[in-house]
């Protein structure tokens, strides 16, 4: 039997608030597993966005892929882009917004991070059940996916 509404939106709240937890010590933790590479977890997920990219995107698309502000990604590419990790080139099909590419540099660094990622993920996921961490994938995707459908006001209360 599916819950009453109140009882459904007190634990989607109550996992709210456990992603936004966990969000920061998943971040936290990845400041340390690459601190010393030059890198952050922001500027480790922008640049990943760049290495994983089937082509040269510009800032708004990898913002948008990533779900975060086109400023914020733009901030995070032009610090990228001051330690030699990034690059630009002209967009054939839109004049200012360039495109972001990854230099050899960034390539390295790139390849640092994931192959540190590999076994910290390994250790993450010792002993938990492979279909439980899918199940749980796809339901803070839809929690997400919802989040973004939703109105930022009080519209939701008229």
């Amino acid at each position: 039997m599916l819950s009453t509404t109140n009882e459904a939106a007190d634990a989607a709240t109550a996992l709210v608030l456990e992603i936004f937890r966990s969000g920061g010590a998943l971040l936290a933790a990845g400041d340390r597993l690459v601190g010393d590479l030059g890198l952050t977890s922001a500027r480790w997920q922008v640049l990943g966005a760049v290495a994983l990219a089937a082509q040269p995107l510009p800032v708004a698309r990898i913002a948008r892929d990533m779900g975060m502000t086109r400023q914020g990604v733009q901030r995070t590419v032009n610090e990228l882009a001051t330690d030699g990790l990034v690059t630009f080139a002209d967009n054939p099909h839109h004049r200012r917004a360039r495109l972001v590419l990854l230099t050899p540099a960034g390539r390295d660094a790139y390849a640092a991070a994931a192959a540190r990622q590999a076994p910290w993920a390994a250790a993450l996921a010792r002993d938990l059940d492979p279909a439980a961490l899918e199940a749980a994938r796809a339901l803070v995707r839809t929690i997400g996916e919802r989040a973004c459908e939703l109105p930022g006001d009080h519209d939701a209360d008229r």
